[in-house]
């Protein structure tokens, strides 16, 4: 009957604990287009402490101060791309789930297509080579065991 209680406890605890733990946050909007900017913005930034949470979801204080910056930028009238600029100036690339296309990414971005168009040629020159193999035809010496082969078991 104990082992129920500290288990009721524990669990009680455990799913209170967010509720405790973080609050809402509330932002006040008087455009939904402005809204519809701060989530979209919000969600395609990396919080620096997660490992890959976006900084929306994350109850790291410094998505927090993130989500307070990015807000105060709207409010400033600053562009997406003056806010996302001011966000990897403070924190780093890292933050975008998105890296840009640069001169230090172009094998970050080039490397999947490529891979792609390797395993295409790999896997044409493989089926080329097995037509090619099944095409063969059969030299006489090969012909002539193929008949004994035959006959012998037409005669078993």
């Amino acid at each position: 009957m104990a082992l129920v209680r500290t288990l009721s406890v524990l669990l009680l605890l455990m799913f209170s604990g967010g509720a405790i733990a973080g609050g809402i946050e509330v932002r006040e909007f008087d455009d939904p287009v402005m809204e519809k900017r701060y989530r979209d913005l919000t969600a395609s930034m990396r919080c620096p402490l997660c490992e890959n949470q976006a900084i929306d979801d994350s109850d790291a204080p410094i998505s927090a101060d993130m989500r307070e910056r990015v807000y105060q930028l709207l409010q400033d009238g600053q562009s997406d791309i003056e806010i996302v600029d001011h966000m990897v100036q403070r924190f780093g690339d890292y933050i975008l789930y998105n890296p840009r296309l640069e001169n230090r990414t172009y094998l970050l971005w080039g490397l999947p297509i490529g891979l792609v168009l390797v395993g295409v040629i790999v896997v044409v020159l493989m089926v080329r080579a097995r037509r090619n193999a099944s095409a063969k035809a059969l030299t006489a010496e090969e012909r002539a065991r193929l008949d004994a082969l035959i006959n012998r078991e037409r005669s078993s």
